[in-house]
């Protein structure tokens, strides 16, 4: 009598923790439309975020190439720089002989 008593206790036990567990690892609809919810609010961050570095690198492509034409100014300016200084000491040189 006691070994069926302790027995049933025994199983009424591993029922009980059965059951718990189970009920641990059953996803309620709710929770999983949180979790839909949260995944489609973060590939719509991902977009915005993948969209704004496209404007990014466009404004920087746009920058680059703004920045090669001022340097390509600059070098012309500096060569025309250059090609005057040399005129003018050519210049006083001339003046310097007479």
């Amino acid at each position: 009598m006691q070994k069926t008593l302790s027995l049933v206790v025994r199983l009424a036990i591993v029922a009980a923790v059965v059951t718990g567990l189970t009920a641990c690892a059953t996803v309620k609809p709710e929770q999983l439309a949180a979790v839909e919810a949260k995944a489609s609010s973060a590939m719509s961050e991902a977009r915005s975020a993948s969209s704004a570095a496209k404007s990014a690198m466009d404004a920087a492509t746009a920058a680059s190439e703004a920045a090669a034409k001022a340097q390509g100014t600059a070098d012309a300016a500096l060569a025309c720089c250059g090609e005057n200084k040399d005129r003018i000491e050519r210049m006083f040189e001339q003046t310097m002989k007479k």
